[in-house]
C-alpha cells in the first residue's frame, strides 16, 4: 500500500515533479539512446503511470490539507456529528494505481463516521475508481471475464481478480432501469406510427427460388449437404 506523505503546501507536488524529472534524466541519458521504440514504450509504460500516480496522490493530498472544517453536520436522521478528526485515509484503486484519500472524519459516538469530502470527490463505496469500473465494464462486454481482467492489468498495471471484475461490471449497470426510464418519447405514439426494425440477416438461410442469379449460381455449386454431420457454415 502506497502511504500518504505530508508535503508542504508550498511545494505540494514535489515527489511527482520529482518522479517526472527522473523520467527526464533517464529519457535523456546514454541508457535510453540505446533502447528501440519497443522498448521505450515498455517503459513509458510502467514508469511514465508512475509520475502520473503521483500526480494524482500529490493533489488529492494538497486537498486534504486545504480542507476546511465545517462548523455543522447533520446526517440525514437529523444527528449531528460534534467532533472532528483530520487524516482519515482511505485507499482509492484508480487507473494510474492506488493512492490514499486522507479527509476530516465527522464523528459521534455510537455513529458511523461522515466524510464530506468523499461526496466531493464523488468516491466510490468499494475501493475501486469509476475509471476502473467503467474499463472493466467495456472490456467484459469484448471477450469472457478472464480476458477482460487480463486487459484491464495490460492497460492500468492494476491486478484485479477476475470476481472483482465481474462485481465492476455488474455495478456499471445498476442504473439502468433509471437511465431508460428517462428517455421515454415525450409525446405518447399513436396507432398510425410506423415501427421500423433494421435486422442483420447473416446466417439465416434462404429459400433457393429466393436467390439472386449470382449467388444462385455460387450455392449450385457448394458441397451439397453431410447427412451425418453439420455441413460447412450450419449452425446446431
Amino acid at each position: 500500500m502506497h502511504e500518504v506523505i505530508r508535503q508542504d503546501e508550498a511545494d505540494g507536488f514535489a515527489r511527482s515533479r520529482e518522479a517526472f524529472e527522473h523520467a527526464v534524466g533517464f529519457l535523456d541519458g546514454a541508457q535510453a539512446a540505446s533502447l528501440t521504440h519497443a522498448e521505450l514504450e515498455s517503459w513509458l509504460s510502467a514508469d511514465g503511470r508512475e509520475v502520473l500516480r503521483l500526480l494524482l496522490q500529490d493533489h488529492l493530498s494538497l486537498r486534504a490539507m486545504r480542507e476546511q472544517r465545517i462548523e455543522s453536520i447533520v446526517d440525514a436522521a437529523g444527528v449531528t456529528r460534534p467532533l472532528a478528526e483530520v487524516g482519515h485515509a482511505r485507499a482509492l484503486e484508480s487507473v494510474v494505481g492506488q493512492v490514499n484519500v486522507a479527509r476530516i472524519a465527522y464523528r459521534k459516538p455510537g455513529e458511523a463516521n461522515l466524510h464530506p469530502a468523499d461526496g466531493i470527490l464523488n468516491l466510490p463505496v468499494e475501493r475501486h475508481s469509476h475509471g476502473l469500473r467503467r474499463l472493466a465494464a467495456i472490456e467484459a462486454s469484448r471477450d469472457s471475464f478472464d480476458e477482460a481482467t487480463a486487459a484491464l492489468e495490460r492497460t492500468t498495471g492494476c491486478q484485479l481478480g477476475k470476481r472483482q471484475v465481474e462485481e465492476l461490471a455488474q455495478r456499471s449497470v445498476v442504473d439502468f432501469e433509471d437511465f431508460y426510464a428517462t428517455r421515454k418519447p415525450p409525446v405518447a405514439s399513436a396507432a398510425s406510427d410506423t415501427l421500423v426494425i433494421s435486422l442483420d440477416g447473416k446466417g439465416i438461410v434462404m429459400r433457393t427460388d429466393a436467390l439472386r442469379p449470382g449467388t444462385a449460381a455460387a450455392a449450385a455449386k457448394a458441397t451439397p449437404k453431410l447427412a451425418t454431420r453439420l455441413s460447412g457454415g450450419e449452425k446446431p
